[in-house]
């Protein structure tokens, strides 16, 4: 870990970034309140302490909410009424989410809160990064969220465990509880909240007026999966690179469609980058040099000479996503938001229309990438295209079946991709008796994406296990200084097929290491 992510992370609510996220998510980076960010928080809860001392009608509040904001709530009952609210809409189901995002959207309510605009103690944002640092992280079904008046169930999941109900889980080297839970390889146990709260010398909170409101309106839990998915987007874009450029030299195909000069006369900057890159990583290839002269191809298949007009868009969407999915990281989301001046204003803030949209671009882009590893593979195995290499990359083809299989399950996973990559945000369905009439079903969008991904993982690991076997055929030449690197990636993990043997186990260890990028394009 680097100095810089070895520090605190400091929360005000305006300057977190994607990678500060994937640090704190992943990483375990220590996260505190700013204490400008304390101050702003206490200025704009004596706005609320104040309304709700006067008795005034607004909305969430003094009154109830959605269809039932025009029933006025005495004074008596504005505690019970957060505390309610949190238990009525933890009402998701499903499997839970992975730590890691758990641990992001954790994140995010702690920096909105720190914004100010949701009128909270400092203690919530203060219980959440306390929370953060110990490693502890609530149960959270993923499915029950239409992104409408945000993330509510999973939200009030997590605003449950604040209050020390529902359950928590923790490190297990701390006891208590059971064994179990999602905690991304993590050994974690679980435990009732308030029992796992205290064993780590933390209070579950009293919710105030408002507080209850200020903890499950917003987009934390599709954003937190859409950062993390964008971070893992990028490395698949670069892991998708290598690959493609093992396949162009295994199958002795040509860089020359990658001339800047070419992608220039287009104008288009990401195919620009995208050939530059492949050039790169195709530089010094004495496989190219052994077929330069006497080559009677003229031009490759599209899967292997229009990589940068493919892999470049891809770039661009990823752009256009990472622009909406970092605002919405210091976005205030609440409703009503409180603003210093006194004044408390109800509007749709909390409306993940923004980040369903990008998300379902990546989901489109994503699924592109997919869709040209699977046919570079097939064309690394099919014995009437793969420039003389065995058939299906078996030296005893017809007793052994080589990689015939695995072009199978890429392809299976493949077609998934392109039925997932059906966008989400132009669907609705009307809620809470047709006062949330219009929403955009934001966390469908992003399980989806995170199921993309699983599966370009997979699509990329086939085709570059492919890729180094047909390499295995091209020596003692030695390609691209990029490709070589890629090949030597690929059997420190998985050795050359020399007989058959289970793919399966290879596929999985070479897509983590895509996860984790190791297939990052620069050394």
């Amino acid at each position: 870990m680097t100095p810089e992510k070895a520090s605190p992370l400091l929360l005000d609510g305006s300057s977190l970034t994607i990678d500060h996220l994937v640090a704190v998510a992943e990483q375990r980076r220590e996260v505190r309140l700013a204490p400008a960010a304390r101050e702003r928080m206490l200025a704009t809860r004596g706005i609320v302490e104040g309304i709700a001392s006067r008795g005034e009608a607004v909305y969430g509040v003094t009154t109830g909410f959605g269809k039932l904001s025009d029933f006025a709530i005495p004074p008596h009952q504005l505690a019970q009424l957060q505390v309610n609210l949190v238990r009525s809409h933890a009402a998701g189901v499903g499997p839970r989410l992975p730590a890691r995002e758990v641990r992001a959207m954790m994140l995010l309510r702690a920096n909105v809160l720190a914004k100010g605009f949701s009128g909270a103690r400092p203690e919530l944002a203060e219980l959440l990064c306390a929370m953060l640092n110990a490693g502890l992280h609530p149960s959270v079904p993923e499915q029950g969220s239409v992104g409408a008046s945000g993330d509510l169930a999973p939200l009030a999941h997590l605003a449950l465990a604040l209050i020390g109900e529902g359950e928590l889980q923790h490190p297990a080297r701390h006891g208590g509880g059971e064994a179990g839970g999602e905690s991304d390889g993590a050994a974690t146990r679980v435990g009732p909240a308030a029992d796992v709260l205290r064993a780590h010398g933390l209070e579950p909170v009293v919710l105030g007026p408002k507080e209850g409101l200020a903890l499950i309106n917003g987009t934390q839990a599709h954003t937190a999966i859409a950062a993390l998915s964008l971070a893992e987007a990028k490395r698949c874009w670069e892991a998708a690179h290598m690959a493609g450029a093992t396949s162009l030299e295994a199958l002795l195909g040509t860089p020359a469609a990658f001339d800047a000069r070419i992608h220039a006369a287009r104008g288009q900057r990401g195919q620009m980058e995208s050939a530059a890159l492949l050039l790169e990583l195709l530089a010094d290839s004495e496989i190219r040099e052994s077929h330069r002269e006497g080559d009677a191809r003229v031009q490759d298949a599209y899967a292997l000479r229009c990589m940068p007009q493919v892999h470049g868009p891809v770039l661009e969407a990823m752009r256009f996503a990472e622009g909406l999915i970092a605002t919405e990281l210091n976005a205030a989301t609440d409703n009503p938001l409180v603003f210093d001046d006194g004044t408390m204003l109800s509007g749709g803030n909390f409306h993940g229309q923004a980040v369903a949209m990008a998300l379902d671009v990546l989901a489109i882009a994503m699924t592109n990438l997919a869709a040209m590893s699977e046919r570079r593979t097939d064309r690394l195995v099919h014995p009437d295209l793969n420039e003389g290499l065995p058939p299906f990359l078996s030296t005893t083809a017809g007793v052994s079946s080589g990689f015939m299989m695995a072009q199978v399950t890429a392809a299976a996973i493949t077609s998934e991709c392109k039925v997932l990559s059906h966008p989400a945000s132009v669907d609705t369905i009307p809620t809470d008796g047709n006062k949330e009439d219009v929403v955009p079903m934001a966390m469908g969008a992003a399980i989806k994406l995170r199921r993309i991904l699983h599966n370009l993982r997979h699509v990329i690991a086939v085709e570059l296990m492919c890729g180094a076997q047909g390499l295995e055929s091209r020596r003692p030449l030695r390609a691209g200084v990029g490709v070589e690197r890629a090949y030597a990636a690929v059997r420190a993990l998985v050795p050359a097929l020399v007989e058959d043997r289970v793919l399966g186990p290879d596929i999985e260890r070479l897509a983590v290491a895509i996860g984790e990028g190791r297939f990052g394009v620069r050394p």
